[in-house]
């Protein structure tokens, strides 16, 4: 408000109000000396009174409503901020409730899993280039990561370390034609081999193959890992979407669609160290 006071309308409408009044004084002044008699004078000013009466009121009503403007002005700067800050805390509180749940089931699988060393680590940049959605996380050797190690979530197989760097690390994901694992239809206990395509990619799905033509697999089925490979036993993988035989009429496979949806994710476990994962390598080798 004081920087109105100090502006040149303020100036020329203070003017104006001046004039006006003393105007209306002179007129009050004249008037009060003259005999009732003599209202010509009363007539002749009468437009002017009536017109410095509408100025004058249209003066105020714009002193007030400018007041008004910068009250609500000020106002509405105060609730801008107040917002800013609750948007803030919603936030922090969104990434603590986030947070809390990553550890909750972190926790849940640790206890499953007493022999797992897990290292939580959180998804930075993706490969847009990679078929297979492939990401970079925030964690590497430094903290105890290596390259083959298996990565997941609560929800199941993410993959493994395909690069491990000091502070970072590349995974590379279920998708992948890289990827070779052993795993078992949990219901029938039927073993093949897990590998994905680029085909099976463009639908966020992976092969299970190398069955055999006796087995009992059907849609539906968990797939689990078999522990054969670079991957602990029992791991879940996704589920069996269709069935088919291979060219040769030899043997049988399956399209499975993981559990883990890899364009969400973002936080994962790396399990840095499992009984007999050092055989595992190995016998991969």
């Amino acid at each position: 408000m004081r920087f109105f006071f100090r502006s040149r309308q303020f100036k020329i409408i203070l003017g104006i109000t001046v004039i006006l009044i003393a105007v209306s004084v002179a007129f009050a002044v004249i008037g009060g000396r003259m005999s009732p008699q003599s209202d010509i004078v009363g007539t002749v000013t009468a437009p002017f009174r009536s017109l410095a009466e509408k100025i004058s009121s249209s003066v105020n009503d714009f002193v007030g409503a400018y007041t008004n403007g910068e009250k609500l002005a000020l106002e509405n700067a105060d609730l801008q901020s107040e917002i800013a800050e609750l948007r803030e805390k919603l936030a922090d509180y969104e990434k603590v409730s986030s947070e809390n749940k990553f550890y909750k089931d972190y926790l849940e699988i640790k206890d499953n899993n007493p022999n797992f060393k897990f290292a939580p680590a959180t998804l930075i940049s993706r490969d847009k280039e990679d078929p297979y959605m492939g990401f970079v996380i925030n964690k590497g050797t430094v903290n105890g990561i290596s390259a083959n190690d298996p990565v997941i979530t609560d929800a199941g197989l993410v993959g493994y370390i395909g690069e491990a760097g000091l502070t970072t690390s590349k995974v590379t994901t279920i998708l992948s034609a890289e990827l070779t694992a052993g795993a078992l239809d949990n219901r029938t206990n039927d073993s093949g081999i897990l590998s994905g395509t680029i085909e099976l990619a463009k639908d966020g799905k992976t092969k299970f193959y190398n069955l055999s033509r006796s087995c009992n697999i059907a849609v539906g089925d968990y797939v689990v890992t078999s522990g054969e490979g670079i991957f602990p036993a029992g791991l879940l993988i996704g589920t069996i979407q269709s069935i088919g035989s291979d060219k040769y009429n030899t043997s049988i496979y399956a399209d499975v669609k993981p559990f883990v949806d890899l364009s969400t994710v973002k936080g994962v476990m790396v399990i840095t160290d499992f009984e007999g994962q050092g055989g595992m390598l190995e016998n991969n080798q």
